[in-house]
């Protein structure tokens, strides 16, 4: 995990340190009492940081000294801060396994979750994740609950089903609830659907989740199009306007949020070898795999490639890397939800270095948009501008 290893000796702490490159890195100090807690932590300039900590403490200085407590200094140079928090969350999760998420400050990532194991199927917002491999699916990360709420509140007032949060004991004498007074639900608390019927509406939820709303967007445009086929232009006009509504509401809708088990995405950062700028190394940048919400990572990706593959493209090359480059399966619901809160909290920086890129259905990556992303990460250009969702058609 961590790569390099230095035995650190008072009497020759200059050699030691002008040893050590002042670049990006996560650091390891281990005393000489193996009982005692070792010190993790990360830092921007990895020599300057030691110099503060294992230097010749000043006089009337309170700042921390571990001088005469460190005897090893392990260590992994890192390109990005993205690497970093990566690299630490994976060295705190082993050195400390009963406290290193309190350390981390983990917030994890609020989920619009889609609840199919139900009888009668229903939405909603939680911080929690289950076992993939049962039938409730997850939608996520939202930056906050706030934002997911209303994303998921104004969704569901183009559907018909159930709001409730009850286990459903369907029956005719029930009086229902608002959202079947004002014909927003299928009722079927009191049966005012068939099985079937709310079936094939939680199923048009499950689509519009999935296609980040195009499946509805798709349906309603051809509703209205076929309405004005057969001059019925008052319900044309009606579905329009509705098409309006709904343009907003998927603005809201951030590019990041995806179906978990089926999210695959490539986030491209710059390498430790540009970072400490060595020379003599190839032009690279750092590939990290993100499948199912489960982070993988790095892989050092040459932006030249060798004298044998010159004639294959940079997308074939590309392809090659991934698929050599195996994805990683969480060991646990926890781990996935971790990985999730590490890229939700990247994801929504204000000032986020690298790009990610997702793969569309088919689970087919967006290869010109990569190697254009590979390009601006390596130069240090800022990424390519969102683009504005279209208004409805």
């Amino acid at each position: 995990m961590l790569t390099e290893r230095i035995e650190f000796r008072p009497e020759a702490d200059g050699e030691i340190f002008s040893a050590v490159a002042a670049a990006p890195a996560v650091f390891l100090l281990r005393g000489t009492d193996a009982g005692a807690e070792p010190y993790v932590s990360k830092t921007a300039n990895l020599r300057r940081r030691l110099q503060r900590l294992l230097s010749v403490p000043e006089e009337r200085t309170k700042r921390l000294n571990l001088r005469d407590r460190v005897r090893w200094i392990e260590y992994t140079l890192t390109g990005s801060d993205f690497e970093s928090g990566f690299v630490l969350y994976q060295v705190l999760r082993s050195v400390f396994p009963q406290t290193y998420s309190n350390r981390l400050r983990f917030r994890f990532a609020p989920l619009v979750k889609l609840h199919l194991e139900n009888e009668f199927p229903r939405a909603s917002i939680t911080m929690r994740m289950g076992r993939l491999a049962g039938k409730n699916v997850y939608y996520g990360p939202f930056p906050s609950r706030t934002v997911a709420e209303k994303f998921m509140n104004d969704a569901l007032d183009f559907f018909k089903m159930r709001r409730c949060v009850d286990d459903l004991h369907p029956d005719p004498k029930f009086p229902g609830c608002v959202y079947s007074e004002m014909k927003m639900c299928l009722a079927p608390c009191f049966r005012g659907c068939s099985d079937d019927e709310y079936r094939a509406e939680v199923v048009r939820v499950e689509n519009f989740l999935d296609s980040g709303g195009e499946s509805l967007t798709r349906q309603m445009a051809a509703e209205r199009d076929d309405a004005s086929a057969r001059m019925e232009f008052e319900i044309a006009a009606t579905i329009h306007a509705r098409l309006e509504k709904l343009h907003p509401v998927l603005q809201q809708l951030p590019e990041y949020v995806q179906r978990i088990d089926r999210a695959h995405a490539v986030v491209v950062q710059r390498s430790v070898q540009r970072s400490v700028q060595r020379s003599g190394q190839a032009e690279s940048v750092a590939l990290f795999r993100v499948d199912a919400g489960v982070i993988a990572g790095p892989l050092e990706f040459p932006i030249s490639g060798p004298e044998h593959t010159k004639s294959q493209s940079m997308e074939g090359r590309i392809t090659a890397a991934l698929a050599a480059f195996p994805c990683r399966d969480a060991t646990s619901a926890l781990e996935r939800m971790e990985h999730l809160a590490i890229l939700k909290r990247w994801c929504y920086r204000g000032s986020r270095a690298g790009e990610i890129f997702f793969a569309d259905a088919k689970g087919e990556l967006p290869m010109r948009r990569l190697v254009r992303g590979i390009g601006r990460v390596y130069k240090g250009e800022p990424a390519e501008p969102e683009v504005e969702a279209k208004p409805p058609v």
